[in-house]
């Protein structure tokens, strides 16, 4: 999905969709795109301030990269299978959605924030770590943004991880007022075959 917020290009992308009860994929990245142009109005904003106005300081560049993590993957998944979706900011936002991914990775692997290893731990880290930050964690998801300062980048991800997470829970009420008293988060209402296989082996009722 591609869109536009003042002269900033957003775009957006769904790797895997755990809300799909709710939202389909196409859904879901609107989501993150009208949510991308809100951090796209607050980079331009900050990268064209003047010196002393920006409150964290004028942003060098008009572009970022933002990598959010799936809040519902396993603990034990692959970095590539825990990801959402990502999304970009500007024009040469693309080069940097490794930088976010490797901290947002590093996030999720510590249990905190990869700019406070790289300074203070850096035996957690190791061959290929990425050696900034930040990251933001907000209830549970991960949001990694890169391309300003540490500070800048910091803000921009709690901002964008505190809006998702608000705008899944608001989409979650009404999905629970339209679908009324229900069991399971699924269409059919039906036990999901991994919790049945995870009893499956108990005896039935006798004969």
């Amino acid at each position: 999905m591609t869109s536009t917020a003042g002269t900033l290009r957003v775009e957006a992308a769904v790797r895997r969709n755990p809300y799909r009860y709710m939202l389909t994929d196409t859904e879901l990245t609107d989501l993150l795109t009208d949510l991308g142009r809100r951090r796209a109005a607050s980079v331009l904003r900050n990268h064209a301030a003047p010196e002393g106005e920006a409150p964290r300081g004028p942003y060098p560049r008009p572009a970022m990269g933002f990598v959010v993590l799936d809040p519902t993957a396993e603990p034990g998944a692959a970095p590539a299978d825990a990801v959402l979706g990502a999304l970009t900011v500007g024009d040469d936002a693309r080069r940097f959605l490794p930088k976010a991914a490797a901290k947002a990775a590093a996030h999720r692997r510590l249990g905190g924030n990869n700019g406070v290893s790289v300074h203070t731990d850096p035996h957690l880290l190791g061959t290929g770590a990425f050696r900034y930050g930040h990251s933001a964690e907000v209830r549970g998801l991960i949001v990694a943004a890169s391309s300003q300062t540490t500070d800048q980048d910091l803000y921009e991800a709690s901002r964008l991880a505190a809006e998702l997470v608000e705008e899944l829970g608001a989409r979650h009420r009404a999905y629970e007022w339209r679908r009324g008293e229900t069991d399971w988060l699924s269409p059919a209402g039906d036990v999901p075959p991994e919790y049945a296989a995870m009893v499956s082996w108990f005896p039935g009722p006798a004969a």
